[in-house]
């Protein structure tokens, strides 16, 4: 039986470029909450937070054996670009859309998904929170 995780993934930025910090929310097939993340990565644009997101979660679903993953994201520029309907022009972005694009490899089946962010609040709240925790740093 194939392992269905579902992922919520935000990029939080204060100032674009700013302080950054990702969240994700991982659910399983029932909807319950497996795993939360929430990161500090320095200095960075809203985009590449929105894409360390998605990494961080496609890496986390790997880790937990994931074989098909639904991904959720607020941010319509990603969905668009990993569905090929929008082009990467930044070069910063054309590394992590090729990083994103050889961890999904690793996956049987996935899907994207661009929601609302109001059905995207649990992971809004811990990109933000991540940033919070910059002076650990």
């Amino acid at each position: 039986m194939r392992k269905r995780l579902t992922i919520f993934t935000d990029g939080a930025c204060h100032g674009n470029p700013g302080p950054s910090g990702v969240g994700v929310v991982i659910c399983d097939e029932k909807g319950a909450t497996v795993k939360n993340l929430s990161e500090y990565i320095g200095e960075t644009t809203n985009n590449v937070a929105e894409y360390m997101a998605l990494i961080y979660g496609l890496q986390e679903a790997l880790i937990l054996r994931a074989d098909e993953v639904i991904i959720n994201t607020d941010s319509e520029l990603l969905a668009k670009q990993l569905k090929k309907e929008y082009k990467i022009k930044d070069a910063d972005l054309k590394i992590l859309y090729r990083q994103a694009g050889h961890l999904l490899g690793g996956f049987v089946k996935y899907e994207v998904k661009h929601i609302d962010r109001s059905d995207n609040k649990g992971a809004d709240k811990l990109a933000n929170k991540a940033i919070g925790q910059e002076s650990l740093f």
